[in-house]
């Protein structure tokens, strides 16, 4: 999946968007890792700030869960956000 740069949704939203639809399509299933920070600046030619804007869109969503230092992990399903269920 590929981000447009023409499109006027934010970067670090449509990339949480792709990340998303990995989750729904089971792609990432519940404590998975998600992609670190520096494997979306790599895929998708970002930067850093981007992709912990993702992250922080993702965790403030409740898609996913932070652990200091480990990783961020695909949420257990009862806590998605219960509009996108």
């Amino acid at each position: 999946m590929t981000i447009d740069r023409f499109d006027p949704t934010p970067i670090y939203l449509q990339i949480a968007a792709i990340i998303i639809k990995r989750i729904w399509q089971g792609d990432l299933e519940t404590r998975d890792p998600i992609p670190s920070e520096s494997q979306m600046v790599t895929e998708y030619g970002i930067g850093r700030e981007t992709a912990r804007h993702v992250v922080a869109h993702l965790r403030e969503q409740g898609w996913v869960f932070t652990i200091a230092r480990r990783g961020t992990y695909v949420a257990p399903r009862d806590q998605w956000p219960t509009g996108e269920r």
